[in-house]
């Protein structure tokens, strides 16, 4: 096969952006090298990933090393092919596996570039984009979110994207730029706003050009994560603002430290273990992008892990809704008339709580506005 420099990926993918921005000028943003890992834990981590906890042919396998494998990556982490040893046999088969599995192309492409991009020895990933292109494979995705997803694996690899990227990001555009859409609890519109942001910014290193409506839902979106104790979240959307060019939000950023410092493991024996891993790995990313030393209190040994976040009380996110829901039609949108009637059916735990997350934005009592759902009471007869 042949090897696509580094350079002419570096092309391809600023192609991709200067197409999606034809209108501006892309603007390049420097993105800092060798990120601080934990090398002495780094074969622990992808072993226990790698061989103990899913099958290698199974979607959760590919779903749980492809972040693992994109955090390194992302953090511009050179591990070398003694570090990446634990995929060689995965790595070598696949060809035959995107054959099988073509339905899970995505995965597989991302996590081959990855790992080229490590410093694993080979050249796969470039074949299998154009074996891939060759097939039309991405014209089964029905969403904008996985057809930008797959633009950025493309043009990793320096292949032309389609055509309809104006109209792919004109529509994601759209959707980040309704704030509305993120004072109110919806997990799955969170999870995707902070996922175009990744895209559009390559992991960090472009600026995504995001408009003043799309900044505000970033902040909405970090209100409503806090409030509901959600570190997973919270995490993506401080990642997020970091690759948005936002300011820093210490308040979250250093509730979510310390959150991973509660994180317990502990040896498992079942199938597929159901944990917190996922937030494990996202606060461990942006513990990266603040400098620091990730995976640092991950155990050594190699059996199978479960990870666990302890349960947190009851979040003020719940108790809020429970308290604007049942005053019905006397609802308010005013946050500085409503907090009396919130905070005091709350224990003074939840209530600091609270006040901690109020003054961790300036934009608390305009998201509150929205969040109340005031404007939009039915009211019978």
């Amino acid at each position: 096969t042949t090897r696509i420099s580094q350079p002419m990926a570096a092309a391809g993918f600023q192609f991709c952006f200067e197409y999606i921005f034809s209108m501006s000028n892309v603007i390049s943003v420097e993105f800092g090298a060798n990120r601080a890992v934990h090398k002495g834990l780094v074969p622990s981590v992808l072993s226990q990933f790698a061989k103990e906890r899913c099958p290698e042919n199974s979607i959760y396998w590919m779903k749980e090393n492809g972040e693992l494998l994109n955090i390194f990556e992302s953090v511009s982490c050179h591990l070398g092919p003694h570090d990446l040893s634990v995929y060689d046999g995965f790595y070598q088969t696949l060809e035959e596996r995107l054959s099988f599995f073509p339905q899970y192309y995505r995965f597989l492409l991302s996590i081959a570039q990855d790992l080229e991009a490590l410093g694993m020895h080979g050249a796969k990933s470039y074949s299998m984009a154009k074996w891939i292109k060759s097939k039309g494979l991405a014209e089964a995705e029905l969403s904008d979110l996985q057809r930008c997803e797959v633009h950025r694996l493309m043009s990793r690899a320096g292949i032309r994207p389609s055509a309809d990227i104006p109209a792919v990001w004109s529509r994601l555009k759209r959707f980040i730029n309704h704030k509305e859409t993120f004072a109110v609890p919806n997990r799955k519109a969170a999870y995707e706003l902070t996922h175009i942001v990744f895209y559009f910014s390559n992991y960090g290193r472009q600026d995504p050009k995001l408009d003043a409506e799309a900044l505000v839902s970033l902040e909405y979106a970090g209100i409503l994560a806090f409030l509901d104790m959600n570190v997973d979240l919270l995490a993506e959307v401080c990642i997020a603002m970091r690759f948005a060019g936002m300011p820093v939000n210490e308040v979250w950023e250093s509730w979510i430290e310390g959150e991973l410092s509660e994180y317990v493991f502990s040896e498992t024996h079942e199938g597929l273990p159901a944990d917190d891993y996922h937030s494990y790995f996202i606060c461990n990313w942006l513990r990266a992008l603040r400098g620091g030393d990730v995976f640092s209190n991950h155990p050594l040994f190699s059996k199978r892990l479960r990870y666990e976040r302890p349960i947190p009380s009851q979040s003020p996110l719940r108790l809020i809704s429970q308290v604007i829901l049942s005053m019905n039609e006397t609802r308010r949108p005013d946050w500085h008339n409503m907090r009396t009637f919130v905070t005091e059916k709350m224990s003074e735990d939840t209530s600091d709580f609270l006040q901690t997350v109020e003054n961790s934005s300036g934009r608390f009592a305009e998201f509150f506005s929205t969040f109340s759902r005031s404007d939009m009471v039915v009211i019978n007869g």
